[in-house]
């Protein structure tokens, strides 16, 4: 679908125009960055919300509301966007997650001017990600998204904040180098930078063996998602990241992993992606029990939600390299699920800590008396996140695993289906326990008089419930708009 109102264009920038705003005027009041940030992800949502409105569901394969303009004409390189039903549901979900993150942040008093600057600037890098068709732009936001997401956590973070900034910084560096070699062997076997070219395309012999080229994408898809033992900056950085950046770290940005595997490495090289799945597959449910196993022994409730996100990427992987049109669609939905669930698990960690000052499981207890809401809203985001049926957790992981056990093309992709099904048994019993000791049992006299959500916070979390239920009640609307851009990949592969 060939558009002339640059949506998409608008989508990215419209942020980069709210940080340009709030970096221009010379002495703004903290009231006023912080609405001027709030109309900037607001209106982003909106553009975003009209265009997936707009989608045409019977082009299937297509990607709609592109743009082309030449960028670099000496390497053939283009400002390229567009989406399909891959790309889409992300970018909803960055573009929510965006707005609620500025919402969540509107108690901060450490240099506002700045941390919303780099708050805007994190979200326009992570929609460029999720929209680009060129890998040398795909390549440029990619990193971008490193420059905001490193001063967040090394500024306004907490405890080892400067350790934790740049153990993600080395970590995804490390992961960019090797992806840089692999776009640049790419464009020298194919000379295109096309991502809708390089889908399917016949690579013969070439000077690098296929299977070397994809491993040196893949590896830092599989650093951001992250696939262990990739996955150690994580816990660290969640853990000592403010709320807002822990919200779009966990709900967005490490989307990115799963969405490039997707779009570069399977679309691009199908028989490699097949030949290695066994491999991938077992990492995944290696991931998927290590890190359920590991949440269970944390006391510190933004590590315990951390580990989690390690565990339910796993399902990601697993769903991915399953490598049929059922499971790949109940990757893209995991990921969808688990950005809302787990922003939403993240926020509320945010509340309880503001108005209890601990995060330590050993010093918190009985919290549903003094602050109801906060309790119910925390309840309902962990049995989400353990698949309770009529949320959205509970269609995202139902797909991953009936499509994983029903694949023929990998061998024994039932036996790693079932281990992956012992990651939910788990889930259940660190998501049940922290919930029963942080606000159900006896309560602790000392937080008599700690208060309940103000209007915003009910406002940003009540959000995030409705999205939960909708897609759990009536998740067709979000999975037919999937569905279309995953059956190209589906035929590639052959199934």
């Amino acid at each position: 679908m060939e558009l002339n109102l640059h949506l998409l264009s608008l989508i990215i920038f419209l942020p980069v125009i709210g940080l340009a705003v709030i970096a221009l005027l010379p002495k703004p009041g903290q009231k006023t960055v912080k609405w001027i940030a709030l109309s900037a992800t607001l209106a982003s949502f909106i553009v975003s919300m009209y265009v997936f409105c707009m989608f045409d569901k019977s082009l299937v394969g297509h990607m709609q509301f592109t743009e082309k303009i030449s960028w670099i004409p000496v390497i053939n390189s283009y400002y390229s966007l567009g989406v399909d039903g891959i790309s889409l549901p992300l970018v909803i979900l960055t573009t929510f997650l965006g707005m609620v993150s500025i919402l969540v942040s509107w108690k901060i008093e450490l240099r506002p001017k700045e941390y919303f600057i780099w708050l805007l600037m994190l979200e326009s890098s992570i929609l460029g990600v999720f929209m680009s068709l060129d890998l040398v732009l795909f390549f440029l936001f990619w990193e971008v998204e490193l420059i905001p997401m490193f001063f967040l956590i090394s500024i306004w973070g907490s405890g080892r904040k400067e350790y934790a900034a740049y153990k993600y910084l080395i970590y995804t560096l490390t992961g960019s180098a090797f992806m840089l070699a692999g776009i640049l062997c790419t464009y020298f076997i194919t000379g295109t930078f096309d991502i809708t070219a390089l889908a399917g395309i016949q690579i013969g012999a070439t000077f690098i063996p296929l299977e070397l080229l994809f491993f040196l994408l893949i590896i830092g898809f599989c650093i951001k998602l992250p696939v262990f033992p990739f996955h150690t900056w994580l816990p660290d950085a969640h853990t000592n990241a403010p709320t807002a950046a822990s919200v779009i770290l966990a709900g967005a940005l490490l989307k990115m992993g799963g969405y490039g595997i997707i779009r570069v490495c399977v679309s691009m090289m199908p028989q490699v992606a097949a030949q290695y799945a066994p491999v991938m597959c077992i990492l995944a449910v290696v991931g998927i029990i290590y890190g359920a196993g590991v949440t269970l022994r944390q006391t510190d409730l933004k590590r315990l939600i951390a580990y989690s996100s390690v565990s339910h990427m796993g399902y990601v992987l697993l769903g991915i390299f399953a490598l049929n049109q059922v499971a790949l669609a109940g990757a893209v939905m995991q990921m969808f699920s688990h950005g809302i669930i787990t922003g939403l698990l993240f926020a509320m960690v945010g509340l309880v800590y503001d108005k209890t000052h601990t995060r330590d499981l050993n010093n918190l207890r009985g919290l549903a008396r003094q602050m109801p809401v906060i309790a119910v809203v925390f309840s309902i985001a962990g049995l989400a996140s353990l698949g309770l049926p009529g949320t959205v957790g509970f269609v995202a992981e139902f797909i991953v695993f009936n499509g994983a056990f029903s694949s023929t093309t990998i061998p024994g992709m039932q036996v790693y289906a079932l281990i992956g099904v012992l990651g939910i048994v788990l889930t259940s019993g660190y998501i049940l326990w922290m919930l029963q000791r942080v606000f159900y049992e006896y309560p602790l006299e000392k937080y008599n008089h700690v208060g309940d959500a103000d209007l915003v916070e009910k406002v940003s979390t009540f959000a995030f419930v409705a999205i939960i239920m909708l897609f759990g009640i009536y998740p067709a609307i979000m999975t037919d708009i999937i569905n279309t851009g995953i059956m190209p990949i589906a035929r590639l592969i052959g199934m």
